[in-house]
């Protein structure tokens, strides 16, 4: 029986995958242990990804972008995963999910002046909704931003924020109106050098994605220009809720890829570790759990699969993508669970790429909206 091929990908997509695969054997894999001990990636490894011409995919060459579709950017950030770097690099935030902000809701200065930058790795991008006190709820956040003049004065934090060490341009979610509501939302980009009163707090210390940089960033009488509005004022719950499918989708890309990964290097070590004589993978009870993972991971590659075909035609809609980001996360929560287990004891050390992909995967369920969230999304379809 011939390999499965994603009916989306063609020989443009798979010289991409190559490249980027040899790219990050060659020039990230080596430096990981140490990224995962210093809690965060060196600074050039983004330029040397923009040099590689691996940022922006789906942008197009007018901005610096390489002119493709998200499935450009679903090869990226499935070999960014199976290469086992996965989620300690915050590609998705900086390439998939902020250009696609300036390139729909900027303008034109705005998208000259950010995008090219973002595309070479000059400028790191982050995206900031989440925080202290709210998590999922985008609606009760606190961070305000009020006109003076020809400036916001932003005062208010934000937690958990993807890349926000190295950001240089932050999407930040803000209040411009009085109340709780969707109509008083904003969205003002924030250039992190230029910004008086912004301060980036700690580097977060978390169970897994060691060397993912997750922050906190505060706002004190921070001025930002009027310009850097992104749209319409009170506009920008609009637009969170028009982009959160592509990011939700982001994600349920990566669950597929780490879920074929843990099964790839699982059936590997079963088939050269032996116990009582015969290798592991001999047993019936390993190849009918094996069987049972590589089953769900083809499911998941179909489902999602089907929603990238969508996506590319701009026909995916949020509750799709949520049923994407839910269903996905969770198989590969517990596939990866199920993997670390054929591993026995060795599947509890850290040396072991199971257990690094073990505590990674916990997160998947949590951000981009979690999984709660996600159903109830899914239940006011019904």
């Amino acid at each position: 029986m011939p390999p499965y091929t994603s009916p989306w990908e063609n020989e443009e997509l798979r010289l991409l995958r190559e490249s980027t695969r040899k790219f990050l054997e060659k020039e990230f894999v080596p430096h990981l242990n140490r990224w995962l001990q210093q809690g965060m990636l060196d600074r050039e490894a983004w330029s040397q990804a923009g040099e590689m011409g691996l940022l922006l995919p789906s942008i197009p060459e007018e901005y610096g972008g390489a002119g493709g579709t998200f499935a450009h950017e679903a090869v990226v950030i499935e070999e960014v995963e199976k290469s086992g770097i996965g989620g300690n690099l915050g590609y998705p935030v900086h390439s998939t999910i902020c250009p696609h902000y300036l390139l729909h809701y900027g303008t034109e200065e705005q998208k000259q002046r950010w995008l090219p930058k973002m595309a070479t790795g000059e400028m790191i991008g982050a995206i900031a909704m989440s925080e202290p006190g709210t998590g999922s709820d985008l609606q009760s956040i606190q961070t305000r931003a009020v006109r003076d003049g020809s400036h916001y004065v932003i005062n208010g934090a934000k937690t958990f924020i993807t890349n926000g060490q190295h950001a240089d341009l932050i999407l930040l979610c803000v209040k411009t109106g009085e109340g709780k509501g969707s109509r008083n939302i904003s969205i003002v980009v924030v250039e992190a050098e230029n910004t008086p009163g912004f301060q980036r707090g700690r580097k977060l210390d978390k169970i897994g994605m060691k060397a993912a940089d997750t922050s906190e960033l505060f706002f004190s009488d921070a001025r930002v220009p009027v310009e850097n509005l992104l749209g319409e004022e009170g506009r920008g719950f609009y637009y969170l809720m028009q982009q959160l499918p592509q990011e939700r989708l982001a994600l349920a890309v990566a669950a597929v890829a780490a879920i074929e990964h843990a099964v790839e290097i699982t059936v590997d070590y079963t088939r050269n570790r032996e116990a009582f004589g015969q290798r592991l993978l001999d047993f019936q009870n390993t190849r009918f759990t094996l069987a049972e993972c590589k089953t769900e991971a083809h499911i998941a590659r179909v489902f999602v699969d089907s929603c990238i075909e969508r996506i590319i035609r701009g026909e995916l809609d949020n509750e799709t993508a949520s049923m994407a980001k839910w269903w996905c996360t969770q198989k590969q929560c517990e596939i990866v669970d199920t993997c670390l287990q054929l591993h026995g004891g060795y599947g509890y050390m850290s040396e072991y790429e199971i257990a690094r992909m073990f505590t990674d995967a916990r997160v998947q369920k949590i951000y981009g909206g979690s999984n709660e969230i996600m159903k109830e999304l899914i239940g006011r379809s019904l």
